[in-house]
């Protein structure tokens, strides 16, 4: 009989054999969570006898992991914290970690493209053609892409990672980061008022946090060009999803690029997310096949580390090792 159990929460993957057999090799039986039933009293059921948590999507709140008193970590099958009260995993000693790196690519070459498929009109005709409407002179004007400005709202690595495959291709780059901390040549910084003035893209990069929430509202769409483009990869709640509909039915911006909604799945019959010059995805920027395996092998890993008295990758509370 293995020594620990582990929970998993949820996942957005076809099947959990990567994470059943890394924690199998660290002595680990995994319980999954059923797909119906991720609210707070089923999981902290499930939780109960559990000495680790893994989480993708689902919220984890004290409720969950109190309920499990051997609880010694919870690991996020992710990026972001927010889905995780880590002020309680702190509180009570319990090591929260994520996978900060496993998706950069990913997230950078579909924000790339959602820049071209926006300035070149690719989504708006593709649905025209499609309606049956093959018309070149059915969108507005094209430019050239070339020579045109991209703000990056969040120059962490992710945002780097962008900056680093836009100037390449003969854009200007301009950066916001509360600290500027990371210069990179030929990237400006700029504050986010100016940025916006100044973008033909904006592209959003930045953590879902307190402080984050509705950093895109009304008084920021004011600011940008009425030619000017929003890209969304980073979390639904920095968009303030009304004000953006409201922007553009006022021609404020041009049109916008959103991998990630406030409520998911969005209801595609509303806007902004029925606007034509909108390109909505199913936050699919993270996903290949090679980043999945990656940050399902380092999250079990490192749960098993943890579980063995080992320290693991990426702990986001260390002061809960001393």
């Amino acid at each position: 009989m293995p020594k620990f159990k582990v929970l998993q929460t949820d996942y957005a993957w076809p099947d959990t054999e990567i994470e059943r057999r890394n924690l199998a090799e660290g002595d680990c039986e995994l319980i999954v969570a059923d797909k119906s039933k991720t609210d707070a009293e089923s999981l902290a059921k499930l939780a109960a006898p559990c000495d680790g948590i893994m989480t993708n999507w689902a919220k984890v709140p004290g409720s969950v992991i109190g309920a499990a008193p051997n609880c010694r970590i919870v690991a996020r099958l992710g990026i972001g914290l927010d889905n995780i009260d880590v002020d309680y995993c702190t509180k009570h000693k319990i090591v929260v970690t994520n996978v900060p790196d496993y998706c950069l690519v990913e997230v950078d070459e579909h924000a790339l493209a959602s820049i071209y498929a926006l300035g070149r009109k690719i989504g708006f005709y593709h649905h025209a053609t499609k309606s049956g409407r093959y018309e070149l002179q059915a969108g507005a004007k094209l430019r050239r892409m070339e020579g045109q400005t991209v703000g990056i709202v969040g120059f962490g690595a992710i945002g780097q990672c962008l900056a680093k495959k836009l100037l390449p291709l003969g854009f200007k780059v301009l950066a916001f980061n509360r600290s500027r901390k990371d210069e990179m040549d030929g990237v400006e910084y700029r504050d986010l008022p100016d940025l916006l003035r100044e973008s033909d893209y904006v592209s959003l990069h930045v953590p879902g946090t307190p402080q984050t929430k509705h950093l895109m509202g009304a008084e920021q769409f004011k600011l940008m060009k009425p030619t000017a483009y929003l890209i969304n990869t980073a979390r639904g709640a920095v968009v303030d999803e009304g004000a953006l509909a409201t922007a553009l039915a006022a021609g404020e911006l041009a049109g916008a690029a959103l991998d990630v909604q406030q409520q998911e799945p969005c209801d595609l019959s509303k806007a902004p997310f029925n606007d034509e010059r909108v390109i909505v995805t199913p936050h699919a920027a993270f996903v290949s096949e090679e980043s999945l395996a990656n940050l399902r092998e380092r999250t079990a890993r490192q749960v098993v580390d943890r579980l063995h008295g080992r320290v693991p990758e990426n702990v986001r509370n260390p002061e809960v090792l001393s």
